[in-house]
């Protein structure tokens, strides 16, 4: 996701971003529609009910939340004297599902889990529509990640005919029956997938009877990526005849180096989202 989207819920621009993996929806945001907006958030979390939603939650999901500095708060909820803001309750209890950010993106956000108890609190309706387009624009996400994933799996499968048509015109003598014809290109299949993802075709099956397709279905955008590069440098190393041993051990070593700097480069851009 790219490090600020917006939905629009009955006429109310919310952001939604990204952190630690997950989707984090502008409490802030959302009660701009409603009276007495800059009051609704610590309204909201001095309800005893609050409280113990997004006190579970924390103990569901944050293994490093205070648990006894949350009793304490749930015991006092609901008294005359108490109040609550968001600041106060991620510095005493350590929450996670709730983040108070400053900066251009700055307000209260909160994971989509207790956003979305939020929005039932200010109106069902409301929250309803919320659930309606942050759907949509998961949706829209995942349609785009399928088509750049479809977009690598096409070019894995043109450099596939460029690395057969080599396997075809260097390792195949002319009069060789049709079974060691595949025999051949099952060879340096599986070559490219031992240099790829440490295990033939088959021994993928064994490990994985229960899913459809084969293991480049399987594969992630950075090792169809990687593959694609791989088919196309072994295309070229048959035709300058080097063992098959000897292509391996080449082909591990780019495919290590090339899926680290991949990984490294995704790591880098997840943490500016």
């Amino acid at each position: 996701m790219a490090k600020n989207q917006k939905i629009n819920v009955q006429g109310t621009e919310i952001s939604v971003i990204r952190l630690r993996e997950t989707d984090f929806i502008s409490l802030t945001d959302m009660v701009k529609g409603f009276e007495d907006n800059l009051t609704l958030i610590e309204r909201w979390l001095r309800n005893k009910n609050t409280i113990e939603f997004i006190g579970i939650w924390e103990q569901m999901h944050n293994p490093d939340f205070n648990s006894l500095e949350f009793e304490g708060i749930k015991n006092e909820a609901g008294t005359n004297r108490f109040s609550l803001s968001a600041k106060k309750w991620i510095n005493k209890t350590g929450a996670i599902g709730i983040v108070a950010k400053t900066g251009r993106y700055g307000g209260t956000y909160a994971h989509k889990d207790i956003a979305f108890e939020f929005g039932s609190w200010l109106s069902p309706e409301f929250k309803l529509y919320l659930i309606t387009e942050f759907q949509r624009l998961k949706d829209e996400e995942n349609d785009r990640l399928q088509l750049t994933w479809n977009l690598h799996r096409t070019l894995a499968k043109i450099n596939y005919r460029i690395h057969t048509d080599s396997i075809k015109e260097q390792l195949i003598p002319e009069e060789l029956p049709k079974s060691k014809i595949s025999q051949i290109y099952a060879s340096e299949a599986d070559l490219l997938n031992v240099a790829m993802f440490g295990m033939t075709a088959a021994q993928w099956r064994n490990i994985n009877p229960d899913l459809e397709g084969n293991i480049r279905d399987h594969s992630t955008l950075e090792q169809l990526l990687v593959l694609a590069n791989l088919e196309s440098m072994n295309a070229e190393l048959i035709r300058m005849g080097r063992s098959q041993a000897d292509r391996l051990a080449q082909l591990n070593k780019v495919a290590r180096e090339q899926m680290t700097s991949l990984l490294n480069m995704s790591s880098s851009i997840k943490k500016l989202h």
